[in-house]
Parts: structure tokens; sequence; C-alpha cells
């Protein structure tokens, strides 16, 4: 078992270019996508910001760059990272820091996703290697349209399968002045995903909807400038009367709540298979009885459901019925894949996809089908 940790954009394809094994690669190593044992590449010595304009709300950053180190940076300009990563530590007991590269290289997306969207609808730019040591580039600093292949959309997502991200450049957004979270209580769970889906239909810019079965809380934030945000929460507490009163948490409170909604930190401590499941909204509750999830947390209104089960199970059967897929966050089972089986047309074009880009396939071999 070799590790290799290059500290130049050169060094990793000189290292990809000479190995004739497969390579996991890992950014900080903290979401647990692969497994320890084989060789591995981490890309967490490729670290710094290289470019920042706080102005032009864009940044360029090394891919080993801690997300934390992008925060700091961010919020002295009084700017952040708008898909809201998750910091997945905590719920996987993995350690590390997590990565801006890994964050793009898995798209990695927050509660604030249903507002302003996913991870890769902000990166811009990406360098990476290729699976034959290619160093490639695509995207610049700035937004503009262009023809052709989006390789930049393509590697965010792609778990390293593609090609080794070393560089990204991406846009930021000014940190909202304010921010608080309506909280229904005691709603069930059809209920509370119908006060969700309201709520997401109503003119109020809703930034965060989450329920939480477990605390019997229904959670939906706002954000904004001050006045804004006193305006908006009125007038949402009076859209949702037939739901309850709905209780108002202030800006401390809710930015307490919404970082343990993001990171999941409720299953923290749970001997368990952690999933993650993407569905229709409006089906999650039906989703979640047919799959008899020991405990749940629904997100993006009930598009995004977190659910814990038995070593072993697979709830992709039961899930088949309503459509949607679901992915292995934590626990190990060598018959059921991590990832949703993809149907046989789009398994044909990925895999015309990663000849390009991997012919030997030797980069996460295995992971995505």
């Amino acid at each position: 078992m070799n590790i290799f940790q290059p500290k130049t954009e050169a060094e990793v394809a000189q290292v990809i270019r000479e190995t004739n094994r497969g390579l996991s690669v890992f950014g900080g190593g903290t979401r647990g996508v692969c497994e320890r044992g084989g060789n591995s590449l981490e890309t967490k010595g490729l670290s710094g910001i290289i470019d920042y304009q706080p102005g032009a709300l864009t940044m360029i950053a090394q891919a080993g760059t801690p997300l934390k180190e992008i925060a700091a940076a961010l919020d002295q300009e009084g700017q952040r990272l708008p898909f809201e990563p998750m910091d997945s530590q905590a719920m996987l007991a993995l350690g590390g820091s997590p990565t801006i590269g890994g964050a793009f290289a898995a798209n990695i997306s927050g509660p604030r996703r249903i507002q302003v969207g996913a991870a890769r609808d902000f990166l811009l730019g990406v360098r990476f290697v290729d699976g034959s040591g290619n160093i490639l580039k695509s995207g610049g600093s700035v937004m503009k349209n262009v023809t052709g292949y989006d390789l930049v959309k393509l590697l965010a997502g792609s778990y390293g399968t593609l090609g080794v991200i070393t560089q990204v450049a991406f846009k930021v957004l000014p940190i909202a002045e304010t921010q608080s979270t309506l909280i229904l209580e005691g709603l069930d769970d059809e209920t509370a995903i119908d006060a969700l889906t309201t709520a997401m239909n109503s003119p109020f810019d809703v930034s965060g909807a989450a329920h939480a079965p477990s605390e019997k809380q229904t959670y939906l934030r706002i954000e904004g400038f001050n006045e804004s945000v006193l305006y908006r929460t009125e007038k949402l507490q009076a859209y949702l009367k037939k739901f309850g009163e709905a209780q108002v948490a202030n800006a401390s409170q809710s930015e307490s709540l919404w970082s343990k909604i993001r990171n999941v930190d409720v299953f923290a401590d749970k001997d368990a298979d952690i999933w993650k499941l993407s569905v229709k909204p409006t089906a999650a509750p039906k989703i979640v009885s047919a799959i008899g999830f020991n405990q749940h947390l629904y997100d993006w209104s009930g598009g995004l459901i977190w659910g814990t089960l038995p070593k072993g199970s697979n709830p992709r059967q039961p899930l088949s019925k309503f459509g949607g897929h679901a992915t292995r966050v934590r626990g190990k089972s060598g018959s059921i894949p991590k990832f949703q089986p993809q149907s046989p047309l789009v398994a044909d074009l990925s895999e015309k996809i990663r000849s390009k880009f991997d012919p030997r396939r030797i980069l996460n071999a295995g992971l995505m089908g």
C-alpha cells in the first residue's frame, strides 16, 4: 500500500502517469467515499488561496485548501460559500479536515440548495489531472456562456472518477445581514412536509426547510436584510397559521440550529448504516414509511432524506416504487453498491465519458459503476 501526498499539480500528474495500479483519491478524507487499503492519492498537500476578489465575488484556491480556511477568508470580507457545504466529521467520525476541492468533487450542498442551487452552480473553473496524467483546464474565474462540453459541471459530483481536481475557481456571495427560523411543533411527517412545501410556494423566499421527527419540530429559515427578515417572518407566520403557532428563533439560535441540520449531528453517535435519499418531496413520508428507517431527518423541503438502518440493509427496492436514488454515506457491504446503480442508458453514457478521461480505469475504480 502506497500513500501519495503530492504538493504540486505536476507531482499529481507524475504519480498518475507512473502508477500501474488503481488509486483511491482523497481530499480531506472526511466523507468516507473511498476506503483505505490500496494505493491512495491525497490532495491536501495542494493547499492555499491563490486569488480572492471580494468586489468580483470570486475566489481561486488549490483543491486541498481546508474549508475552514476558505470560510475564514470570506468571513473577513462579509462573504460566504452560498451552497453551505456540510461538515460530516461528527457524523462519520473520520477526522481530517474537509477541503474545497472535495466539496466540489462530491457536489456537497447544504440546506440553502433549495434557494440558491448546488455547489456545481457556483463552480466557475477547474484545473485537473486526468487518468492518463494530462493536466487539463476548463472554465475560468468569471461567469460566461460557452459552447461545447461543460467540463466544469461534469467534474462536479464525479467523485474523482474522471480526474483529480487540483484547483477551483468559484463564485461567493455576501453573508445575509440577519436570519430567523420559524419552528412549528408537534407535526407528523405528512403534515410537516405539507407545511414545508406550502412555505416554499409562498412569496417569502425561504432559504431552509427541514423537519426533525425525533424532535417533532419543523424548521423554516428566512435570511436577508433586517427589515425584510422581520417582515417576511411575520407574514410567513400568518401564512402557516393552519399548521399551528410558529415560534421564532433569533439570528444566533437560527445559525446554531441550521449548523446541526446541515451536518446531520443527530446521527453522530448512531451505530448503524447511514443513507441519503434524493426524492420527490411530496412522496418523502411514504418513502420513509416503506423503508422503515430507525431514525430519519428531512431537508430540502422533503427532497433530501437522511436515515439510519441496521447494518447491511438496502433501501433501494422499496424506494424503486416511488423513484429517486439512495447513497450509502456510512456502512460497508460488499454486495450493495455505495451509489445508486445507473440505468443501462446512463451507464453506457458514463462509461463512454470515463473511457475518454480515465482509459486505464485507475481513478476510484468501481466507485460509481
